[in-house]
């Protein structure tokens, strides 16, 4: 019987970022990682069928999968912080797959969602996501834009967009402005969820 990997803790990867091979960001962007996958790409010979949204192709779907694996255990994961890339081996990455959990609850109250992985022949419907993800949004249109999408009966939860100005003010990361601006989102989304009526929505 295989012995299981030993799970790699967050002292690990703390310890990693500080003493993994140093790299520069530019060369991790735009040589490392791009030359890596164009690489697996053609060891692997995956090509995507650019008139399908989700692969149905068994063998593509395996190829995918492998080289991703590959990908990840021959690039690691770089840590802008540090300039270092923290690695992990096979075995302690397919440990952290298996260990990972089937299934876990989002949101609260009626608004409670179950996700679970959720294969491409699956019957049945896929949850949604609603919400601007990300994209920038006025102070005055913040509230109505998530309310709009908190409305909608077949949106599960809120993924929220960022305020372009909070109180009037440019939030500046590393500024006080900015805290006051995230703290404010959550206040609005949530805001926005009770007037739909859907107080319990993930966010």
């Amino acid at each position: 019987m295989k012995t299981i990997g030993k799970r790699v803790t967050v002292f690990d990867v703390y310890d990693r970022a500080k003493t993994g091979p140093k790299v520069a960001e530019n060369d991790w962007d735009c040589k490392i990682v791009p030359q890596t996958a164009t690489a697996l790409k053609q060891k692997y010979g995956i090509k995507i069928d650019k008139t399908r949204i989700i692969p149905e192709d068994e063998d593509l779907i395996d190829n995918l999968w492998a080289a991703g694996l590959e990908m990840l255990e021959t690039t690691g994961v770089y840590c802008i912080d540090t300039g270092r890339v923290i690695r992990y081996g096979r075995d302690e990455i397919l440990q952290a797959v298996t260990g990972a959990p089937d299934s876990f609850i989002y949101g609260e109250g009626r608004e409670a969602i179950t996700v679970v992985p959720r294969a491409y022949s699956a019957a049945e419907a896929p949850l949604i996501q609603g919400g601007p993800t990300g994209s920038p949004c006025s102070e005055d249109l913040f509230l109505p834009i998530h309310q709009a999408y908190a409305q909608e009966p077949l949106v599960d939860a809120i993924v929220d967009g960022v305020l372009q100005t909070v109180m009037g003010k440019d939030p500046v990361p590393g500024s006080p402005w900015e805290i006051m601006a995230v703290r404010s989102e959550a206040l609005f989304v949530r805001d926005a969820q009770c007037r739909a009526g859907r107080s319990g929505m993930g966010l």
